[in-house]
């Protein structure tokens, strides 16, 4: 009996530790955040070199962002929702900042170098989504 209670406080301890760590390391997007979704859309003969934009691109443009900033993420598409069907988007790129006002600000002055600098790692022209998060 004594060493069931020391294995199941073992487990809990192990468990809650790890459990706060994990949420210690999680930045939780809140609502009232601004989402920027760059969606590439796939189509037969366009390309996408991921390494490039995940290593050069992507935090060349969360730099322009400063503080405004909360987190990126990149997604890689992987298949389409319907079973035989094409992908929809290769890659989505997402910024999640405080402020609209901000992100255009850091933005604007250095949209033509963030443009130009699509021709190393795709030929699609992106779709551009600004959302409110709401949950």
């Amino acid at each position: 009996m004594k060493l069931r209670l020391i294995l199941s406080f073992f487990l809990f301890t192990t468990c809650f530790t790890a459990f706060g760590q994990e949420k210690k390391n999680a930045v939780i997007v809140e609502k009232g955040l601004i989402k920027v979704s760059v969606m590439y859309p796939y189509a037969e003969g366009k390309t996408f070199n991921m390494e490039y934009y995940e290593t050069k691109h992507m935090p060349m443009v969360a730099g322009f962002l400063g503080a405004n900033l909360v987190k990126y993420t990149i997604e890689k598409g992987i298949a389409s929702g319907i079973p035989n069907q094409p992908l929809p988007f290769m890659a989505i790129g997402t910024f999640y900042v405080k402020s609209l006002s901000d992100y255009q600000a850091a933005i604007a002055p250095n949209r033509d170098g963030i443009r130009a600098d699509f021709s190393n790692y795709t030929n699609i022209t992106p779709v551009i989504l600004v959302s409110e998060v709401i949950k």
